[in-house]
Protein backbone atom coordinates (compact mmCIF):
# COMPACT_ATOMS: atom_id res chain seq x y z
CA UNK A 1 0.00 0.00 0.00
CA UNK A 2 1.10 3.30 -0.93
CA UNK A 3 2.62 5.61 2.33
CA UNK A 4 1.53 9.14 1.71
CA UNK A 5 3.67 12.07 3.23
CA UNK A 6 3.36 15.60 3.21
CA UNK A 7 4.91 18.78 4.85
CA UNK A 8 8.84 19.48 5.17
CA UNK A 9 9.29 15.58 4.45
CA UNK A 10 7.31 15.86 1.39
CA UNK A 11 8.92 19.00 -0.31
CA UNK A 12 11.82 19.11 -2.24
CA UNK A 13 15.13 19.58 -0.98
CA UNK A 14 16.55 23.42 -0.51
CA UNK A 15 19.55 24.05 -2.63
CA UNK A 16 23.00 24.16 -0.79
CA UNK A 17 24.99 27.68 -0.36
CA UNK A 18 27.61 26.06 -2.53
CA UNK A 19 26.02 24.88 -5.04
CA UNK A 20 24.36 29.05 -5.56
CA UNK A 21 27.76 30.21 -5.26
CA UNK A 22 28.81 27.40 -8.26
CA UNK A 23 26.08 28.35 -10.17
CA UNK A 24 26.74 31.85 -10.06
CA UNK A 25 30.74 31.17 -11.07
CA UNK A 26 29.91 29.52 -13.85
CA UNK A 27 27.45 32.30 -15.03
CA UNK A 28 30.40 35.00 -14.88
CA UNK A 29 32.42 32.97 -16.82
CA UNK A 30 30.36 32.87 -19.63
CA UNK A 31 32.37 32.51 -22.41
CA UNK A 32 30.41 33.92 -26.14
CA UNK A 33 31.43 32.17 -29.52
CA UNK A 34 30.75 33.56 -33.23
CA UNK A 35 28.10 32.37 -34.63
CA UNK A 36 26.48 32.31 -38.50
CA UNK A 37 25.70 35.69 -38.73
CA UNK A 38 21.79 36.48 -39.15
CA UNK A 39 19.48 38.82 -37.19
CA UNK A 40 18.45 38.47 -33.75
CA UNK A 41 16.64 35.26 -32.85
CA UNK A 42 16.37 34.24 -36.90
CA UNK A 43 18.55 30.98 -36.21
CA UNK A 44 18.11 30.81 -32.33
CA UNK A 45 19.15 32.58 -29.17
CA UNK A 46 19.66 35.91 -29.26
CA UNK A 47 22.99 36.76 -27.77
CA UNK A 48 22.38 40.14 -26.15
CA UNK A 49 18.97 39.19 -24.42
CA UNK A 50 21.07 35.97 -23.55
CA UNK A 51 24.23 37.80 -21.87
CA UNK A 52 21.53 39.87 -20.21
CA UNK A 53 19.63 36.99 -18.69
CA UNK A 54 22.91 35.70 -17.62
CA UNK A 55 24.16 39.07 -16.03
CA UNK A 56 20.47 39.43 -14.24
CA UNK A 57 20.66 35.56 -12.95
CA UNK A 58 24.35 35.72 -11.89
CA UNK A 59 24.04 39.24 -10.31
CA UNK A 60 20.65 39.95 -8.82
CA UNK A 61 18.41 36.81 -9.10
CA UNK A 62 17.31 35.67 -5.93
CA UNK A 63 16.76 31.91 -5.89
CA UNK A 64 16.60 31.70 -2.26
CA UNK A 65 13.29 34.01 -2.13
CA UNK A 66 11.61 31.98 -5.09
CA UNK A 67 12.65 28.62 -2.96
CA UNK A 68 11.33 29.60 0.20
CA UNK A 69 7.91 29.95 -1.85
CA UNK A 70 7.96 27.19 -3.73
CA UNK A 71 8.80 24.60 -0.82
CA UNK A 72 6.24 26.09 1.36
CA UNK A 73 3.47 24.61 -1.20
CA UNK A 74 1.46 21.80 0.07
CA UNK A 75 3.48 19.21 -1.01
CA UNK A 76 2.78 15.85 -0.66
CA UNK A 77 5.27 12.83 -1.38
CA UNK A 78 3.57 9.45 -2.89
CA UNK A 79 5.58 6.48 -1.69
CA UNK A 80 4.45 4.00 -3.94
CA UNK A 81 6.47 1.25 -6.84
CA UNK A 82 6.98 4.78 -8.34
CA UNK A 83 7.39 7.57 -6.11
CA UNK A 84 5.50 10.40 -7.01
CA UNK A 85 5.64 14.53 -5.21
CA UNK A 86 3.05 16.44 -6.27
CA UNK A 87 1.36 19.89 -4.88
CA UNK A 88 -1.82 18.77 -2.88
CA UNK A 89 -4.62 21.96 -2.93
CA UNK A 90 -7.42 20.62 -1.00
CA UNK A 91 -10.49 21.93 -0.35
CA UNK A 92 -12.78 18.74 1.01
CA UNK A 93 -14.30 15.36 -0.17
CA UNK A 94 -17.41 17.08 -2.09
CA UNK A 95 -15.31 19.63 -4.21
CA UNK A 96 -14.61 18.04 -7.63
CA UNK A 97 -11.00 17.19 -8.35
CA UNK A 98 -8.77 18.79 -11.84
CA UNK A 99 -5.50 16.65 -12.02
CA UNK A 100 -2.99 19.35 -14.17
CA UNK A 101 -0.19 17.69 -15.92
CA UNK A 102 2.46 20.17 -17.11
CA UNK A 103 4.89 19.70 -20.15
CA UNK A 104 8.38 20.63 -21.55
CA UNK A 105 10.22 22.76 -20.93
CA UNK A 106 8.10 23.87 -17.14
CA UNK A 107 7.54 21.77 -14.44
CA UNK A 108 4.25 22.39 -11.73
CA UNK A 109 5.31 26.63 -12.23
CA UNK A 110 3.13 26.55 -15.16
CA UNK A 111 0.27 26.64 -12.83
CA UNK A 112 1.15 29.49 -10.37
CA UNK A 113 -1.23 31.86 -12.09
CA UNK A 114 -4.23 29.39 -12.55
CA UNK A 115 -4.34 28.20 -8.92
CA UNK A 116 -5.76 31.19 -7.47
CA UNK A 117 -8.49 30.67 -10.20
CA UNK A 118 -9.49 27.83 -9.01
CA UNK A 119 -9.98 27.93 -5.59
CA UNK A 120 -13.09 26.15 -5.65
CA UNK A 121 -11.72 22.85 -6.90
CA UNK A 122 -8.98 20.36 -5.26
CA UNK A 123 -5.98 20.75 -7.60
CA UNK A 124 -3.20 17.73 -7.77
CA UNK A 125 -0.29 19.15 -9.98
CA UNK A 126 2.19 16.25 -10.10
CA UNK A 127 6.03 17.35 -10.57
CA UNK A 128 6.39 14.30 -13.25
CA UNK A 129 8.77 11.59 -12.64
CA UNK A 130 12.28 13.11 -14.57
CA UNK A 131 11.12 16.38 -14.36
CA UNK A 132 12.39 19.76 -11.98
CA UNK A 133 11.19 19.00 -8.08
CA UNK A 134 10.17 15.50 -8.50
CA UNK A 135 11.09 12.66 -6.57
CA UNK A 136 13.78 10.81 -7.64
CA UNK A 137 13.67 8.64 -10.58
CA UNK A 138 16.05 5.60 -11.95
CA UNK A 139 18.91 6.35 -14.08
CA UNK A 140 17.44 7.81 -17.85
CA UNK A 141 13.95 8.60 -16.45
CA UNK A 142 10.71 7.76 -18.01
CA UNK A 143 8.30 7.45 -20.88
CA UNK A 144 4.78 9.46 -20.72
CA UNK A 145 3.11 6.15 -20.80
CA UNK A 146 4.79 4.75 -17.72
CA UNK A 147 4.55 8.56 -16.47
CA UNK A 148 1.22 8.47 -16.44
CA UNK A 149 0.47 4.79 -14.98
CA UNK A 150 2.76 6.42 -11.96
CA UNK A 151 0.36 9.96 -11.63
CA UNK A 152 -2.61 7.99 -11.98
CA UNK A 153 -1.50 5.28 -9.12
CA UNK A 154 0.12 8.65 -6.93
CA UNK A 155 -4.21 10.22 -7.63
CA UNK A 156 -5.99 6.84 -6.35
CA UNK A 157 -3.63 6.89 -3.17
CA UNK A 158 -5.10 10.51 -2.18
CA UNK A 159 -8.68 8.90 -2.40
CA UNK A 160 -9.96 10.49 -5.85
CA UNK A 161 -11.66 9.13 -9.14
CA UNK A 162 -13.74 11.06 -11.25
CA UNK A 163 -11.64 13.24 -11.62
CA UNK A 164 -10.79 16.37 -14.46
CA UNK A 165 -7.21 15.41 -16.13
CA UNK A 166 -5.82 18.65 -17.71
CA UNK A 167 -3.28 18.46 -19.81
CA UNK A 168 -0.77 20.22 -22.82
CA UNK A 169 2.18 19.02 -24.69
CA UNK A 170 3.77 16.22 -22.83
CA UNK A 171 1.11 15.93 -20.36
CA UNK A 172 -1.04 15.04 -23.50
CA UNK A 173 1.28 11.91 -23.69
CA UNK A 174 0.98 11.40 -19.72
CA UNK A 175 -3.05 11.66 -19.85
CA UNK A 176 -3.33 9.17 -22.82
CA UNK A 177 -1.05 7.05 -20.43
CA UNK A 178 -2.97 7.51 -17.53
CA UNK A 179 -6.37 6.99 -18.93
CA UNK A 180 -4.87 3.77 -20.65
CA UNK A 181 -3.50 2.48 -17.26
CA UNK A 182 -6.54 3.35 -15.47
CA UNK A 183 -9.50 3.24 -17.05
CA UNK A 184 -12.47 4.57 -15.31
CA UNK A 185 -10.28 6.79 -12.56
CA UNK A 186 -11.11 9.83 -14.94
CA UNK A 187 -14.45 11.32 -15.69
CA UNK A 188 -13.71 14.12 -17.81
CA UNK A 189 -10.81 15.85 -20.08
CA UNK A 190 -9.17 18.79 -21.21
CA UNK A 191 -6.59 19.68 -23.29
CA UNK A 192 -5.35 22.52 -25.32
CA UNK A 193 -3.46 20.13 -27.80
CA UNK A 194 -3.11 16.75 -29.19
CA UNK A 195 -0.15 14.28 -29.21
CA UNK A 196 1.61 14.66 -32.32
CA UNK A 197 1.88 11.17 -32.21
CA UNK A 198 -1.72 11.07 -33.79
CA UNK A 199 -0.50 13.12 -36.86
CA UNK A 200 3.01 11.56 -37.00
CA UNK A 201 2.36 7.72 -36.87
CA UNK A 202 -0.79 5.97 -38.74
CA UNK A 203 -2.75 8.34 -40.04
CA UNK A 204 -6.34 7.81 -41.41
CA UNK A 205 -7.17 6.73 -44.86
CA UNK A 206 -10.12 9.53 -44.82
CA UNK A 207 -8.45 13.08 -43.94
CA UNK A 208 -9.99 15.86 -45.02
CA UNK A 209 -8.49 19.10 -46.83
CA UNK A 210 -8.39 20.49 -43.63
CA UNK A 211 -7.12 17.98 -41.50
CA UNK A 212 -4.75 17.31 -44.74
CA UNK A 213 -3.61 20.74 -44.19
CA UNK A 214 -2.73 20.43 -40.78
CA UNK A 215 -0.98 17.53 -41.12
CA UNK A 216 1.35 18.88 -43.33
CA UNK A 217 1.53 22.13 -41.69
CA UNK A 218 2.94 19.80 -38.95
CA UNK A 219 5.51 18.51 -40.83
CA UNK A 220 6.29 21.62 -42.21
CA UNK A 221 6.84 22.85 -38.18
CA UNK A 222 8.63 19.74 -37.76
CA UNK A 223 10.85 20.45 -40.25
CA UNK A 224 12.04 24.27 -39.36
CA UNK A 225 11.55 24.37 -35.81
CA UNK A 226 11.79 20.66 -34.78
CA UNK A 227 15.22 20.10 -33.94
CA UNK A 228 15.60 20.26 -30.19
CA UNK A 229 13.32 17.67 -30.80
CA UNK A 230 15.07 15.54 -33.04
CA UNK A 231 18.28 16.34 -30.52
CA UNK A 232 16.54 15.37 -27.66
CA UNK A 233 14.92 12.28 -29.15
CA UNK A 234 17.81 11.24 -31.44
CA UNK A 235 21.48 11.97 -29.41
CA UNK A 236 19.47 13.41 -25.61
CA UNK A 237 22.72 12.09 -24.06
CA UNK A 238 24.94 13.94 -26.47
CA UNK A 239 22.98 17.77 -25.50
CA UNK A 240 22.47 16.88 -21.86
CA UNK A 241 25.78 16.39 -21.13
CA UNK A 242 26.26 20.06 -22.66
CA UNK A 243 23.31 21.71 -20.89
CA UNK A 244 23.56 19.73 -17.62
CA UNK A 245 27.13 21.20 -17.44
CA UNK A 246 26.35 24.98 -18.14
CA UNK A 247 23.78 26.96 -17.03
CA UNK A 248 24.52 29.59 -19.90
CA UNK A 249 23.65 26.33 -22.31
CA UNK A 250 20.48 25.38 -20.71
CA UNK A 251 19.31 29.00 -20.55
CA UNK A 252 19.77 29.48 -24.47
CA UNK A 253 18.15 26.27 -25.30
CA UNK A 254 15.17 26.55 -22.57
CA UNK A 255 15.34 30.52 -23.07
CA UNK A 256 14.52 30.43 -27.07
CA UNK A 257 11.36 28.00 -26.88
CA UNK A 258 10.25 30.65 -23.96
CA UNK A 259 10.33 33.05 -26.21
CA UNK A 260 9.05 31.34 -29.64
CA UNK A 261 6.43 29.56 -27.97
CA UNK A 262 4.71 32.32 -26.35
CA UNK A 263 2.29 34.59 -27.90
CA UNK A 264 4.77 37.71 -27.01
CA UNK A 265 4.90 39.51 -30.34
CA UNK A 266 8.38 38.93 -29.84
CA UNK A 267 9.18 40.75 -26.67
CA UNK A 268 9.65 37.96 -23.80
CA UNK A 269 9.43 40.58 -21.29
CA UNK A 270 5.51 40.66 -21.89
CA UNK A 271 4.96 36.89 -20.70
CA UNK A 272 8.09 36.49 -18.34
CA UNK A 273 9.62 39.10 -16.19
CA UNK A 274 13.52 38.29 -15.94
CA UNK A 275 13.32 36.71 -12.28
CA UNK A 276 10.03 34.06 -14.25
CA UNK A 277 12.19 33.62 -17.00
CA UNK A 278 15.47 32.36 -14.56
CA UNK A 279 13.74 30.64 -12.17
CA UNK A 280 11.56 28.05 -14.56
CA UNK A 281 15.07 27.61 -16.09
CA UNK A 282 17.00 27.35 -12.60
CA UNK A 283 14.25 24.88 -12.06
CA UNK A 284 16.41 22.25 -14.49
CA UNK A 285 19.40 23.62 -13.24
CA UNK A 286 19.36 23.09 -9.46
CA UNK A 287 17.56 19.94 -9.92
CA UNK A 288 20.00 18.12 -12.45
CA UNK A 289 16.69 17.02 -14.29
CA UNK A 290 17.21 17.98 -18.45
CA UNK A 291 18.91 14.86 -18.92
CA UNK A 292 15.65 12.89 -17.47
CA UNK A 293 13.58 15.49 -19.39
CA UNK A 294 14.24 14.28 -22.74
CA UNK A 295 13.02 10.52 -22.05
CA UNK A 296 9.62 11.02 -23.02
CA UNK A 297 11.26 11.91 -26.74
CA UNK A 298 13.83 9.24 -26.72
CA UNK A 299 11.44 6.69 -25.76
CA UNK A 300 8.62 7.60 -27.01
CA UNK A 301 5.63 5.88 -25.97
CA UNK A 302 3.24 3.81 -28.07
CA UNK A 303 0.28 5.27 -30.05
CA UNK A 304 -2.50 5.18 -27.79
CA UNK A 305 -5.11 2.24 -28.77
CA UNK A 306 -8.95 3.45 -29.75
CA UNK A 307 -10.81 6.40 -29.35
CA UNK A 308 -11.05 8.15 -25.57
CA UNK A 309 -15.08 7.90 -25.09
CA UNK A 310 -14.81 10.75 -22.03
CA UNK A 311 -16.32 14.02 -22.29
CA UNK A 312 -13.72 16.16 -23.46
CA UNK A 313 -13.12 19.79 -23.99
CA UNK A 314 -10.16 21.77 -26.06
CA UNK A 315 -9.01 25.02 -25.27
CA UNK A 316 -6.87 25.81 -28.06
CA UNK A 317 -4.26 29.15 -28.58
CA UNK A 318 -2.98 30.76 -31.40
CA UNK A 319 0.85 30.51 -31.18
CA UNK A 320 0.73 27.21 -29.71
CA UNK A 321 2.81 25.03 -31.51
CA UNK A 322 0.35 23.23 -34.30
CA UNK A 323 -3.09 23.30 -33.99
CA UNK A 324 -5.66 20.60 -35.01
CA UNK A 325 -9.14 21.16 -36.18
CA UNK A 326 -11.94 19.99 -34.49
CA UNK A 327 -12.40 17.45 -36.90
CA UNK A 328 -9.07 15.78 -36.31
CA UNK A 329 -9.94 16.01 -32.39
CA UNK A 330 -13.12 14.31 -32.65
CA UNK A 331 -11.55 11.23 -34.26
CA UNK A 332 -9.58 10.35 -30.92
CA UNK A 333 -11.76 12.24 -28.40
CA UNK A 334 -15.18 13.19 -27.63
CA UNK A 335 -15.31 16.40 -27.81
CA UNK A 336 -17.77 18.57 -26.38
CA UNK A 337 -16.30 21.73 -26.51
CA UNK A 338 -13.67 22.81 -28.89
CA UNK A 339 -13.00 26.42 -28.50
CA UNK A 340 -10.54 28.70 -30.00
CA UNK A 341 -8.66 31.62 -28.44
CA UNK A 342 -7.52 35.03 -29.68
CA UNK A 343 -4.39 35.60 -27.75
CA UNK A 344 -2.11 32.77 -25.98
CA UNK A 345 0.31 30.30 -26.48
CA UNK A 346 2.22 27.10 -25.67
CA UNK A 347 1.88 28.07 -21.82
CA UNK A 348 -1.36 29.00 -22.24
CA UNK A 349 -1.73 28.35 -18.13
CA UNK A 350 0.99 30.94 -17.72
CA UNK A 351 -0.15 33.62 -20.51
CA UNK A 352 -3.66 33.71 -20.55
CA UNK A 353 -4.80 32.08 -17.08
CA UNK A 354 -8.27 32.86 -16.87
CA UNK A 355 -9.14 31.23 -20.62
CA UNK A 356 -7.51 28.30 -19.41
CA UNK A 357 -9.06 28.20 -16.31
CA UNK A 358 -12.41 28.44 -18.15
CA UNK A 359 -11.85 25.46 -20.01
CA UNK A 360 -11.22 23.82 -17.06
CA UNK A 361 -14.60 24.75 -15.61
CA UNK A 362 -16.33 23.64 -18.39
CA UNK A 363 -14.73 20.09 -18.72
CA UNK A 364 -15.56 20.06 -14.37
CA UNK A 365 -19.04 20.24 -15.75
CA UNK A 366 -19.45 17.36 -18.10
CA UNK A 367 -17.50 15.03 -15.22
CA UNK A 368 -20.15 12.24 -13.92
Amino acid sequence: MAAVMEGTQAAPQAVSDDALEDVRQRLRRFRAVRTVDAGAWELGVDGEWLRGLLRHWAEEYDWRRREDELRRRPWVLVDDELPVRLVHHRVGPEAPTVLLLHGWPDSVLRFDRVVPLLSEYNLVIPALPGFPFSAPVAAGGMRAKDIGAAVGSAVAALGYRDYVVSAGDVGTDVAEGLLEAHPGAAAAVHFTDISQYHFLHGLPDDLTPEERQYVEHGKAWQAAEGGYMHEQGTKPATIAAALGDSPAGLAAWIGEKLRSWTDCDGDLSTVFDPDDAVTWIAAYWHTASIGTSFTPYAIPSPKPTGRVELPTVFTVFPKDLVNAPRSFADRFFDVREFRTLERGGHFAAWEQPHDYAAGVVSAVSYAR
